[in-house]
């Protein structure tokens, strides 16, 4: 099992947030996920964002792999360099 934090898009059309999750490789993008990690909305200005630093750090201990813009989420808030 490969697992991946990535984003999960909610919200309305046009009015998007997204939550960052620990989710299987295989699963959709919006579909079944391991764990909720925290959320992320560029619509608030500044971008609201937060994470579970401690949840974060498990998983990425365990081998977790983030995605492109995860990483950036998370490089933004101190959690990994």
């Amino acid at each position: 099992m490969s697992v991946v934090l990535r984003l999960k898009r909610m919200g309305a059309n046009r009015r998007a947030f997204f939550r960052i999750v620990a989710a299987e490789k295989t699963s959709p993008r919006d579909g079944r996920f391991i764990e909720e990690l925290g959320y992320y909305n560029p619509r608030k200005d500044p971008a609201e964002l937060k994470i579970d630093e401690k949840k974060a750090l498990r998983w990425l201990k365990d081998g977790a792999k983030p995605s492109v813009t995860v990483k950036s989420l998370l490089r933004k808030k101190g959690i990994k360099k």
